[in-house]
């Protein structure tokens, strides 16, 4: 199999495509003939040797992936040879050859296409989880979404068009910005040019939100903490920050760290608020909610409700490229590799 290897930590120049024996499936197990691979943040993290769930360099890194059943395991149910699939992997997924476990393999409507169904997985049911199990949002809310022109973000709108009258605040860049329009952000906010807590206030008239959805990190969680109104909810999904786009900062690092508010649960009782933490990578023991979730997911897909933006397709030789326009936040909407 052809797979792109992390060769060791550092800049897009470390990886690798190399060919290596497939692999075979083990009992409960489906191999895939990968057809797409979706490309994350956290996978670009991972890279940098800044995503501490990786595994150690060497290594092949990638959470989901869409294909063919070509091979099953013993005592696997349910799926057939031929069949077309999406699934979650915990890492390895950066391959034309993969193996799941077959409870995180789920069947793919005929109409979805494997660049689409690459694109589903990890963003929409960090998306989903975080909207509908943890925050459980409610008609008329007001949500914050930060990096609203990336993969989670733009899953993000388009979950929270499926509530009634549901307001959102969408921070990007403003080339993005008629993006996020199309995908129903309610106030695009240029962050480059704009303090978007001084923003969002003015749009609140001083009220604030109720439900922050940060994937920056460090400061920025102080930050979103002042903007909820009572009752509201902070979640944690990312530390974006803490990246530096392509550039490592080791001072941005530390003041990024330094950064981050301290948090007891007296204050939380005092300011009726709450803070919540999601990592889809620490759910794969819950793969019942994960398949459940997914679920949900594709049939909001067939009801037209979501639509996965796929920003760019690029071919395994050209993963470095695929990097660079996430770590550099030029992508709107998922990117995607395909062998």
């Amino acid at each position: 199999m052809r797979a792109i290897w992390i060769t060791k930590a550092g800049g897009t120049e470390v990886l690798e495509v190399r060919e290596t024996p497939d692999p075979q499936p083990g009992r409960g197990e489906v191999r895939i003939a990968v057809r797409a691979a979706g490309l994350n943040f956290a996978e670009v993290m991972a890279r940098q040797g800044l995503y501490p769930d990786a595994p150690k360099p060497p290594c092949v890194v990638g959470y989901e992936v869409a294909g063919v059943v070509d091979a099953l395991g013993a005592e696997v149910s349910g799926l057939e040879i031929g069949q077309r699939v999406l699934a979650l992997v915990r890492f390895g997924g950066h391959a034309d050859t993969v193996c799941a476990p077959a409870e995180r393999v789920l069947p793919m409507p005929d109409d979805l296409s494997f660049t689409e169904g690459a694109a589903l997985p990890v963003n929409y049911l960090t998306a989903y989880h975080m909207l509908f199990r943890v925050a459980n949002l409610r008609p008329r809310d007001r949500v914050v979404v930060h990096m609203a022109a990336g993969g989670v973000g733009i899953a993000l709108l388009q979950l929270c068009r499926t509530v009634p009258d549901v307001v959102t605040f969408g921070t990007a860049s403003a080339g993005k910005h008629d993006v996020l329009r199309e995908e129903g952000c309610t106030h695009p906010i240029d962050y480059r040019t704009e303090d978007y807590v001084k923003r969002v206030r003015e749009l609140t008239g001083g009220e604030g939100v109720d439900l922050v959805l940060d994937a920056l990190g460090g400061r920025d969680w102080k930050r979103g903490l002042r903007l909820l109104r009572p009752v509201g909810q902070l979640v944690a999904y990312g530390f974006a920050n803490l990246s530096g786009g392509e550039r490592r900062s080791v001072r941005r690092l530390v003041g990024q760290l330094s950064g981050v508010p301290l948090l007891t649960p007296f204050g939380m009782m005092d300011r009726n608020h709450t803070v919540s933490g999601v990592n889809l990578g620490h759910l794969w023991d819950r793969s019942d909610l994960l398949r459940e979730e997914l679920a949900a997911l594709l049939d909001l897909w067939r009801k037209g409700a979501v639509r996965p933006r796929v920003d760019g397709v690029y071919p395994f030789e050209e993963a470095a490229a695929a990097h660079r326009r996430i770590g550099e936040r030029r992508n709107i909407g998922k990117v995607v590799l395909v062998p």
